[in-house]
């Protein structure tokens, strides 16, 4: 029987049952978080019918918003308490609510140029804030299961199969589910192929709410206000590095996932090749996180992180110079990078649990999902950056949807999808290389930590 109580400590082994309840989560999360990332762009362009410039700027200015209200959602989370824990209650209540507006944001309403820009403007917004109303009490939960810095790894590399798994269903199904649901309609497809997600999504939150329980709890002080959290955090030297390296990295992702679909209608005249592409790409992603709990036991979690992020720039450059007809080559190159960077998620995320360890030991205070929190404020201003970017530079090079391409456009094409990300891919060296939270510092933390939790002892003033 799962538990309801929070219990001090946390440095239990965790079932498998634990682990795969937990994953189970970001399967849901995924359904919606791909199909954002890899078709919302080409919905907005090609479906909806929105300039490409106008686009961009929406989401731009939409992402940030509901990038603000993360660390309001983890705030919230910290300061909540159920029976059921600090963080499992969300996943039960906000799931449905989700899954309705994630059908709105995918409609197709009658309205002229500046109508449907103000509805997407409306829907993603108010979407995305559900999605942080979820998401984030979800990523605080991986803190709190266990305390363990290895357990964890192994929890978080879990959660990112799942994920990946997602990813691969969005992308191999989504376009051929927008087809054959809407009878050729694309307009009419996309509602109901979110209206599907969103029923899945919302079970798989009911799934880790069941099966998952919440160990750590923090230590007992005397109440702070959330602005001392992010006071805690400014003044933390690895989740400030955290933040770049994930404000950084998110737009090699998006950048990456986003432009797929216009590099293979467009650049390589083979759209039909796009949910294969994709398809592919999230397997990988899924290996390279399966495979990292086995790669911390060699390299330090840092140093692996900087290894992948130079495999994925060198090859995301050489893949620019591949000739349009060497497809085998192209996916070849695909499936690398992938593995490489599927090692990210699990790495980072597994950092942030630390850096909550860290600011507990240093500060005798645990603000676990506003870690989470403010660091997906960066990673989603990250996708905003690179979401808007991609779609502002077609807008400024002619792009017009379902139309042969100019030269320009087709050159930037090419360039968002292989060189600037790899380039930005690159770029996250200089943070990484001041990341200074390694093994043998958290083993020293967490064993203080845990020795203060049989006490009942706070930080040393």
């Amino acid at each position: 029987m799962v538990a309801t109580d929070v219990e001090r400590g946390g440095g239990a082994r965790l079932r498998w049952a634990e682990r795969l309840g937990y994953g189970a989560g970001d399967f849901g999360f995924n359904l919606y978080w791909t199909t954002l990332g890899s078709f919302l762009a080409a919905f907005y362009t090609d479906v909806l019918g929105l300039a490409a410039a106008a686009a961009g700027t929406m989401l731009f200015l939409s992402k940030f918003v509901h990038a603000c209200a993360d660390p309001i959602v983890g705030a919230l989370a910290d300061r909540t308490s159920t029976r059921f824990g600090k963080f499992r209650p969300f996943l039960l209540w906000a799931g449905a609510p989700l899954a309705i507006v994630a059908v709105l944001a995918f409609s197709t309403p009658d309205f002229g140029s500046t109508g449907k820009l103000a509805w997407a403007a409306v829907t993603y917004t108010l979407l995305m804030l559900l999605y942080s109303v979820v998401s984030t009490p979800y990523s605080a939960l991986s803190g709190v299961i266990t305390g363990d810095s290895q357990a964890r790894t192994a929890l978080i590399s879990t959660r990112f199969v799942f994920a990946f798994a997602g990813a691969f269903v969005v992308n191999r199904a989504t376009l051929p589910l927008v087809d054959w649901l809407g009878a050729g309609n694309a307009a009419r497809g996309y509602p109901l192929t979110l209206a599907c997600y969103g029923a899945v999504a919302t079970i798989t939150f009911w799934l880790t709410f069941a099966l998952t329980r919440e160990r750590v709890a923090p230590p007992k002080t005397d109440a702070t206000s959330p602005l001392s959290d992010v006071r805690d955090l400014l003044r933390s030297a690895p989740w400030l590095v955290l933040f770049a390296l994930a404000l950084i990295v998110m737009v090699t992702i998006t950048l990456r996932a986003g432009s797929a679909y216009y590099y293979f209608k467009y650049h390589l005249g083979q759209p039909d090749l796009v949910s294969s592409y994709l398809g592919w790409q999230a397997a990988g992603y899924a290996v390279g996180a399966l495979s990292t709990p086995l790669l911390t036991r060699y390299l330090d979690k840092a140093r692996l992180l900087a290894c992948a992020m130079v495999v994925v720039g060198a090859l995301l450059v050489l893949q620019f110079f591949v000739p349009k007809e060497s497809l085998a080559l192209l996916f070849v190159l695909n499936v690398l990078v992938s593995l490489a960077l599927g090692t990210k998620s699990p790495l980072t995320w597994s950092m942030y649990a630390d850096c909550a360890d860290d600011n507990e030991y240093r500060t005798g205070r645990r603000a676990t999902a506003m870690t989470f929190a403010a660091a997906t404020f960066s990673q989603k201003v990250g996708g905003a950056l690179g979401s808007a970017g991609m779609l502002w530079l077609l807008g400024s090079l002619g792009y017009r949807a379902n139309l042969a391409q100019s030269g320009a456009s087709l050159f930037a094409i090419n360039l968002l999808h292989t060189v600037v990300p790899g380039a930005f891919a690159l770029f996250a060296l200089l943070a990484i290389s001041r990341y200074r939270l390694g093994s043998a510092e958290l083993a020293v933390i967490q064993k203080e930590l845990e020795r203060r939790r049989v006490v009942g002892e706070g930080a040393p003033s």
